[in-house]
């Protein structure tokens, strides 16, 4: 089973770098990086003398969050667009069907799908924060507290989202399932802005819109982990403390081990759920 597994996840690397998803996000990442790299050098030279030490992490670290969550936009919209092709694609046209009247479990085809999309997904978006990271530290001279954590919290954001495309995938239609899986990447992350807008005005009510959003779709939730890990530490008193969560782009405390617990259950579950349905979905 592990060889098919292997296998299976080896053309579908393959097959992804053959689609023009590749293209285009290879495409958008060297135009943020560019766009960003400019807007960088920019802040340097016209801030000069005008903010001290302390401001200009504190800034630089903040535009940093802004310039990161794009790429995990983009990675949203590619995963999320490359999982359902790749699958119900597959499906509609018959080459599923010819792979499996072979002796191949659905389940074996489909982790192995799985898998691939995630190395690719998980791949794309650590070598472009990566590369976003120096382009950072080249130009104002920042560098984050914890690069290893944030991407790291980054690439698991992505096998979240590509983990519940790939369940949509089984039961509607490729472009449909794109569709969904990148709404509701959206609706959780402005819950979560809601969310800390109430946090910050003492509302509970609203507050835990957030936190509720975070649980069903941990996506969000790893994402303000990453930005912590992006920022300065010094930006959380710079903003009051708690009353930073009203900001977008800063994270008042890291991920707690129980979280990260929870987004791994999380993907067991939706991925148990997806081989469910493909296993009695008719080829």
């Amino acid at each position: 089973m592990t060889r098919v597994v292997l296998t299976v996840a080896g053309l579908t690397l393959r097959e992804a770098a053959r689609r023009r998803v590749l293209l285009a996000l290879a495409v958008l990442t060297l135009v943020l990086i560019a766009v960003s790299g400019w807007g960088f050098s920019r802040f340097a030279a016209g801030t000069g003398g005008t903010l001290t030490s302390g401001e200009a992490r504190l800034t630089a670290s903040i535009l940093l969050n802004l310039v990161m969550f794009g790429y995990s936009l983009i990675a949203a919209l590619g995963t999320a667009f490359l999982a359902g092709p790749t699958l119900a694609g597959e499906t509609e046209s018959g080459i599923a069907l010819a792979v499996l009247a072979r002796p191949i479990r659905r389940s074996a085809f489909l982790l192995g799908k799985w898998l691939g999309l995630v190395t690719f997904g998980a791949g794309f978006v650590v070598l472009a924060g990566l590369a976003q990271i120096v382009v950072v530290r080249l130009t104002v001279d920042y560098w984050p507290p914890s690069p290893v954590t944030a991407l790291g919290l980054l690439a698991a954001q992505t096998t979240v989202l590509l983990t519940l495309a790939v369940l949509l995938s089984t039961v509607i239609s490729p472009m449909a399932s794109g569709v969904v899986a990148v709404g509701l990447f959206c609706t959780t992350w402005v819950a979560g802005v809601v969310g800390g807008i109430g946090a910050a005005l003492g509302n509970d009510a609203v507050a835990r819109v957030g936190a509720v959003s975070r649980v069903l779709l941990p996506t969000d939730g790893l994402w303000r982990g990453a930005m912590h890990a992006f920022q300065d530490p010094s930006a959380l008193l710079q903003f009051g403390g708690a009353d930073g969560e009203a900001f977008p782009f800063l994270s008042v405390a890291p991920l707690t081990w129980a979280y990260l617990g929870w987004a791994v259950v999380w993907v067991a579950m939706v991925w148990g759920l997806a081989a469910v349905s493909f296993v009695r979905r008719d080829l």
